[in-house]
């Protein structure tokens, strides 16, 4: 009788195997059943991050056109900024304050300090690319700004996600997109804003979607409609694409992520590659 061994000499060819091989045959076993009401909420850390692009574009737009000065800015962002501070502790009771140890003190000496250096640095950052084309920093600012997209942290656990790199490249296109304003303090507002909408408003979301799902949901919504209306006055036509890619990624994609896992037939059985399930590390000492 036929043995799946090695290191016995059978009457049997190398590649022989017998009826009982398939015996072992199992199919999904990793697989995991999603629900569309869960993909869909799941997709809405993408979607925010595609209306907080847009709002940055579109806020840099109106800058560019005269149309909003860098004092109504900053005073929006400001007050946007104090009130996002006192959720993000209200949401859940100030644990995650006394569990990090830091103080509301040093919160204030780190956003003077960025706020110092920004400010003092402004005139550097809009001279930085005048000898580079407009049309060049429009190219490494809108690559900057999908690899920031591409690299955010979104929840999964994947080897390309690096939420370090995708800050960087998101401030690296802000400051290409200010050195294009008009003025020093034009410049010195947009680095504050994208800081704030690229850094500090992340991890609000983040907090909401873990204590508060419901909240959660609600300020997806209401930041996507805020997105859409301010791109809406810039572009008619780009509102409606941006509201088509919208939906495709919140409603679509989940119910062909569904579907699609009806068609999942991974198969494992005695050909897989062996698992050492043993404690090895007495062998380590």
């Amino acid at each position: 009788r036929w043995q799946k061994v090695l290191y016995e000499r059978q009457p049997f060819p190398d590649n022989y195997v017998d009826q009982r091989f398939l015996e072992e045959l199992r199919k999904n076993v990793h697989a995991r059943r999603y629900r569309y009401r869960a993909v869909v909420f799941q997709s809405g850390a993408v979607v925010q991050q595609l209306c907080s692009v847009c709002v940055f574009v579109v806020t840099w737009w109106y800058m560019d056109a005269g149309m909003l000065s860098p004092q109504g800015l900053f005073g929006a962002a400001l007050v946007t900024s104090l009130l996002g501070y006192v959720l993000f502790d209200a949401v859940d009771g100030g644990a995650g304050r006394r569990e990090s140890g830091r103080t509301r003190w040093a919160d204030l000496k780190s956003t003077l300090v960025f706020a110092a250096f920004t400010y003092g640095f402004s005139p550097v950052l809009k001279t930085l690319t005048e000898s580079i084309s407009t049309d060049t920093i429009y190219a490494m600012s809108a690559l900057m700004l999908l690899g920031h997209l591409i690299f955010f942290d979104y929840g999964a656990n994947a080897a390309i996600v690096s939420s370090t790199l995708s800050l960087n490249m998101a401030i690296f296109a802000s400051v290409c997109l200010a050195s294009r304003l008009p003025r020093s303090l034009h410049a010195f507002v947009m680095v504050t804003f994208a800081m704030q909408i690229f850094a500090l408003w992340p991890m609000l979301q983040k907090k909401l979607k873990a204590r508060t799902p419901r909240c959660y949901v609600g300020v997806t919504v209401l930041f996507a409609l805020a997105a859409l209306g301010g791109l809406a006055t810039v572009s008619s036509v780009g509102a409606v694409l941006f509201a088509s890619l919208l939906l495709a990624i919140s409603c679509l994609c989940p119910y062909c992520l569904i579907r699609l896992q009806l068609l999942k037939d991974n198969i494992h059985g005695p050909w897989d590659e062996a698992e050492i399930k043993e404690d090895l590390s007495r062998f380590l000492m």
